[in-house]
């Protein structure tokens, strides 16, 4: 047996060879090719996919665009989210779709990030401009769901974590906090920038928390982002398949395979070492304190390879430096 792990589910299936007559990642098998909706690949392409005894999963994952890494060994399969989405438009999860008619802010934060303590004053944004049509949307980078639950007891925004990494794939988060600005038409008005609500650590990040929320205010109320920059910045082929080893890391870690686990993030860390979210938000499932000695090894590794621990560099910061 196999463990898939895709859309933010889990499911066991019998292999990677998937029978005949099976549905597929949502997709099913017609006399014309493999259909989802009203997209369907026609059957001549299908058969570099299909075999005798059933559906290679990898090669059709592959044809949907779809990035996998498989552990046969340790009986586990990630795919990733499909490449070539649309860059101006925001990927839907969790409470996204109900809130098309209103400008959201989504916002990226971890436990294991100082900016933990920013979520009451993202709280108060939530509150202060609702009546403008606009709402907080906080994701937690958090792999365990009770390590961010202790932060979001008092929040009436919508709260999500994404303990799979789905959303922050999607997004290509690679560090918190991280903030992207979507507009009433469900289209990216302001890509991913490091954002702060508060400057209780500007002595590290030298953000400054009042030009940024000032920033916010006018584009919530006067609609001005402030940005010509109206699309995600995409993700690399290697920082996809950073993600999808750091998928199977964590699955790994949390059952108690910290060999295979390691090797896995050992994986990550090489194919995309600038991307914190996956380093250091992995730490905790490895029993390492991420505000320890190793996260400031971290730091002085890549600083010193010149990657900068926060960035971009949002436009509205760069006076405040």
């Amino acid at each position: 047996m196999i463990t898939l792990l895709a859309d933010g589910h889990e499911e066991k299936i019998e292999g990677l060879v998937v029978p005949h007559g099976a549905t597929i990642l949502g997709w099913e098998r017609k006399p014309h090719g493999w259909c989802s909706g009203d997209a369907c690949i026609p059957s001549f392409r299908a058969a570099a996919a299909e075999t005798e005894d059933g559906v290679d999963l990898l090669r059709f994952a592959g044809l949907l665009g779809r990035p996998a890494v498989a552990d046969t060994d340790e009986g586990v399969l990630a795919i990733g989210e499909p490449t070539g989405l649309a860059l101006d438009r925001a990927p839907e999860f969790g409470p996204l779709p109900g809130l098309r008619g209103t400008k959201v802010a989504v916002v990226f934060w971890a436990s294991w990030c100082g900016c933990r303590y920013d979520l009451p004053a993202w709280e108060t944004l939530h509150r202060e401009l609702g009546g403008y049509g606009f709402s907080v949307v906080s994701v937690s980078l958090d792999r365990d769901p009770e390590a961010a639950g202790e932060w979001l007891a008092d929040l009436t925004h919508p709260a999500v974590v994404d303990a799979d990494g789905r959303i922050a794939e999607l997004y290509n988060v690679i560090n918190v906090p991280t903030v992207v600005w979507i507009d009433e038409e469900g289209r990216i008005a302001r890509p991913q920038d490091t954002m702060t609500a508060t400057d209780t650590f500007r002595s590290m990040n030298g953000l400054s928390s009042e030009q940024a929320t000032a920033a916010l205010r006018r584009w919530v109320i006067d609609g001005e982002a402030g940005t010509t920059s109206r699309e995600l910045r995409a993700s690399t082929d290697d920082e996809r398949l950073a993600r999808l080893h750091a998928r199977l890391a964590a699955w790994l870690f949390r059952g108690d395979r910290r060999v295979a686990a390691e090797r896995h993030l050992a994986e990550a860390a090489a194919l995309a070492p600038h991307d914190l979210a996956i380093r250091r938000g992995l730490m905790p499932l490895g029993g390492v304190d991420p505000f320890g000695e190793q996260y400031f090894e971290l730091r002085d590794e890549l600083e010193a390879e010149g990657i900068a621990i926060y960035r971009p560099l949002p436009d509205w910061q760069e006076d405040s430096l």
